[in-house]
């Protein structure tokens, strides 16, 4: 049997479909659904317009694979958005299913178990989500999620590009005092999501996104580091160019850098093995498991 699952995140929508033997396929588009959300409180029609067509192609995808069971899940960009249920209406006729809302909490914990289907990790396992409105930090006892990600933070604090000294500082100060209490005991960190992996792809100054490449990397804090003096040097056009990186998520990956840099500093890690499983996993895991 195969199943489907659509995350429409902050910053992009993602495609899972999987069954009992593999995964069949994985596809994900940068749409920015959640820009401006902040400002206004609502999604942008240009952000809906974009992403629908996006779901449209994911729903007419999981129709030719025989998905037989579907699942859509929306994060924090709808969360905040008074005009979610507008937008849901056209995502269900896109997709054949109606997105359901989840919380922060329940992102965190489908993004853990998908995450934790790595074997032989030093326990105890912090999985680190990264997304577009929000960033999460879960263990198997504790889920956190904290209202900022590379979407909401390059709006709030990072207009420009190259950006100036005085919007680096704010940054940085922004994610310190919003990390500033957490307490969690690592033995392994997990990095999942696009910000993680384009991260590493970006580190390994890969010709070409490589999902096998990216898998189980190790990205130190020195190269994450080193990611961030490069990219803070670059214009949006420069940063678009380098060959790894998805050109869409050019305008947000300086922001999500300095979010990775403050998880690191806020558990006190040097590294984080980054994962291509995550919340689409988990809840794959979840329609598989069902009679």
């Amino acid at each position: 049997m195969n199943v489907g699952v659509v995350d429409i995140g902050t910053n992009s929508m993602r495609l899972l479909i999987k069954n009992h033997v593999g995964e069949v396929g994985r596809w994900v588009e940068v749409t920015g659904l959640g820009r401006g959300v902040d400002q206004t409180g609502a999604l942008s029609p240009d952000a809906i317009q974009d992403s629908l067509v996006a779901l449209a192609r994911f729903g007419s995808r999981m129709d030719a694979e025989g998905v037989e069971s579907r699942i859509a899940i929306a994060t924090s960009a709808s969360r905040d958005a008074s005009n979610r249920e507008t937008f849901f209406d056209l995502a269900e006729s896109a997709l054949g299913v109606r997105p359901i809302l989840i919380t922060g909490e329940r992102e965190a914990r489908l993004a853990y178990a998908g995450a934790a289907l790595n074997t032989g990790l030093e326990p105890p396992l912090v999985v680190s989500d990264i997304g577009g409105g929000s960033t999460e930090f879960v263990t198997e006892e504790v889920a956190l999620s904290i209202d900022v990600g590379s979407v909401r933070l390059t709006e709030k604090a990072i207009p420009s590009r190259p950006p100036l000294g005085s919007e680096l500082a704010a940054a940085r100060a922004m994610v310190a005092g919003l990390f500033g209490e957490i307490d969690l005991v690592v033995g392994t960190l997990i990095g999942v999501a696009g910000t993680w992996t384009s991260l590493a792809a970006i580190a390994q100054e890969l010709p070409r996104y490589s999902r096998d490449l990216v898998e189980g990397y190790r990205l130190s804090k020195v190269g994450l580091e080193g990611v961030i003096e490069m990219l803070v040097g670059k214009t949006l056009e420069e940063t678009a160019a380098i060959p790894s990186l998805d050109p869409k998520r050019a305008p947000v990956i300086l922001a999500g850098s300095l979010v990775a840099l403050g998880v690191l500093d806020a558990l006190g890690v040097d590294e984080v093995l980054v994962s291509e499983h995550d919340t689409l996993d988990g809840a794959a895991m979840e329609l598989l498991a069902l009679p």
